[in-house]
């Protein structure tokens, strides 16, 4: 009896670029990719940003994404040829038969709707379940997932409940109607590694339980590790390499996955110069309006000129919150913020052009930091017009000056938004950051989207700056072996408050408390079975996700 699900062969994907003054180019994205998924199994498919992971998984629902289109090759799912199958045939598939779970749950859930509305409306739509039937279905999936209070969890609304539990809700949309294959793509890339494992347990537990096949997409290959039953390497659009995820992980055939297998970061050496800090954060409290407690609780923290403080903890701990307050994002109740020997305004607007200038930001979500009707080089050019008054022709060339630092080249300076991949948004932020020529930028994930290879690449830019120019940095991450590359000082926090903070040697070495020995251990390693090691040798419940509080 064949178990073939899905079957892909000779899959060509195009898609049209718009030069300025030039006639519309066509460019290949995808060039003669083939794979099987039997029912129950999961393929991963891994690769740097760009390679064409997402559009191939994509393509799986006959769907291109934003102008994409599938112009070679055959795709069967449940033996229906998809790539030139009716508008009909494509609506009645899509959310029954093969469902995604998105790279950004915080994007793709509407904020005006409770999350159960959304969780059950494909399946209501289809029609696969009533209502009442779907809404116990989806009950019985945040149970299953680890939600807290699966009764009433989907009363709440997206911005009510952190990413990770977020992350957890969309995969619990895509498996409420059933279906009979899953896309995953990178549905962990933006969590810290605590809520990481808890999401993988949930994930890997659903794939077991229901026994849906799975495309499981990312850029990290210890974690697909932990997921996987076979491994597809894509570059360039391109097959590198397709086999068994023992075989990719102990015995690669191929360089470029020995150098994904492989790569490793260095560490920096630990800096602490003398004199007075870059930015003083005293005693500071903070809230969002109509919430009755702290988000962030009493932290004091230094960054030194020229060195690097790297802010690690759960979802939902108040890392990101507060560099909302270090920018005037959000004013605390308690406490300053001193910036290169002067107070700052708590309010964004009371601060001068040389405070915006001097402390840049870097988003963690690339999708929504973006204006997606300006190009890129309109995108990174503003800063410089605005801080430099560069116009025109000067303005274009250190624009590109710019791309060639970040690995990206000129040949994206007229591509929009929507022309990019994840990580190649995140690192068109990055270059926008860098054009102000601050002295302090505040990194908030911004490895998190890009394969090991392009990460360890904007690492060693980030120390290459820091090294020339004695810019200083603000690194909010998961990533430990980031935090060990880049970090001179370190801050743990957990539940709003900073738990463990010193020099980096001193926070990574033991004796550790019970928090940071745990974020320790949850960092992925590149071994078969290192998931259920973890979770056995831990011992513990993974701590509680706080929800995300924002603003009424």
């Amino acid at each position: 009896m064949d178990d073939t699900l899905l079957e892909i062969e000779g899959l060509k994907i195009e898609a049209t670029s718009y030069p300025p003054g030039e006639k519309p180019q066509r460019i290949t994205i995808v060039n003669d990719v083939s794979l099987s998924l039997e029912k129950g199994k999961v393929l991963g498919l891994i690769g740097e940003s760009g390679a064409g992971k997402s559009t191939i998984g994509l393509s799986a629902m006959g769907f291109g994404r934003g102008g994409v289109r599938l112009t070679g090759g055959s795709i069967r799912l449940n033996g229906r040829e998809l790539r030139k199958a009716s508008g009909a045939t494509l609506r009645s598939v899509r959310g029954s038969e093969v469902t995604y779970v998105a790279q950004s749950a915080a994007a793709a859930f509407n904020p005006a709707r409770k999350l159960m509305d959304q969780v059950i409306e494909a399946t209501v739509e289809h029609g696969r379940m009533s209502r009442a039937d779907a809404m116990t279905r989806a009950i019985d999936l945040f149970r299953r997932l680890d939600l807290p209070d699966p009764e009433t969890f989907g009363n709440r609304y997206p911005h009510q409940v952190s990413g990770g539990q977020l992350q957890r809700a969309m995969t619990a949309m895509a498996l409420c109607p059933k279906p009979d294959l899953v896309v995953f793509d990178e549905p962990t890339t933006a969590l810290d590694v605590t809520t990481q494992l808890g999401v993988l347990q949930a994930i890997k537990r659903a794939i077991r339980d229901f026994e849906v096949a799975a495309m499981y997409i990312t850029h990290d290959l210890a974690v697909v590790a932990q997921i996987a039953d076979d491994i597809m390497v894509l570059r360039g659009g391109e097959m590198v390499e397709y086999g068994t995820c023992e075989q990719i992980i102990t015995d690669p055939q191929e360089e470029y996955t020995r150098d994904l297998v492989t790569a490793k970061s260095g560490e920096k050496k630990e800096q602490h110069p003398d004199g007075e800090p870059l930015l003083s954060i005293r005693n500071v409290s903070a809230r969002y309006r109509n919430l009755e407690f702290d988000v962030v609780k009493n932290i004091s923290l230094d960054v030194a000129p020229g060195t690097t403080l790297a802010v690690v903890g759960e979802s939902g701990s108040g890392k990101s919150t507060l560099a909302r307050v270090a920018t005037g994002l959000l004013p605390p109740h308690e406490g300053e913020v001193v910036f290169d020997g002067r107070p700052l305004s708590a309010n964004l607007k009371g601060r001068t052009k040389q405070d915006l200038q001097e402390l840049q930001m870097i988003y963690q979500m690339a999708d929504v930091a973006m204006n997606p009707r300006q190009t890129v080089g309109t995108i990174i050019g503003r800063p410089l017009e605005f801080y430099f008054g560069y116009k025109g022709a000067e303005q274009r060339k250190r624009v590109i000056a710019l791309l060639d630092k970040i690995e990206l080249g000129e040949e994206f300076i007229d591509r929009y938004p929507a022309e990019l991949s994840g990580g190649q948004k995140q690192r068109v932020c990055i270059a926008r950051a860098l054009a102000a020529e601050p002295k302090l930028i505040i990194c908030d994930e911004v490895t998190s989207a890009l394969d090991p290879l392009v990460a360890k690449g904007i690492l060693k830019l980030l120390r290459d700056l820091q090294k020339k120019e004695g810019v200083s940095y603000i690194f909010i991450t998961h990533d430990i072996a980031a935090v060990r590359e880049v970090a001179d000082t370190i801050a743990v926090m957990y539940q709003y408050e900073v738990v463990r903070y010193g020099g980096k040697q001193e926070v990574l070495s033991p004796p550790y408390d019970e928090y940071t020995e745990l974020l320790l251990r949850s960092v992925p390693e590149m071994r078969l079975g290192w998931l259920e090691d973890t979770l056995e040798a831990l011992k513990v419940h993974l701590p509680s996700e706080q929800p995300a509080p924002e603003a009424a």
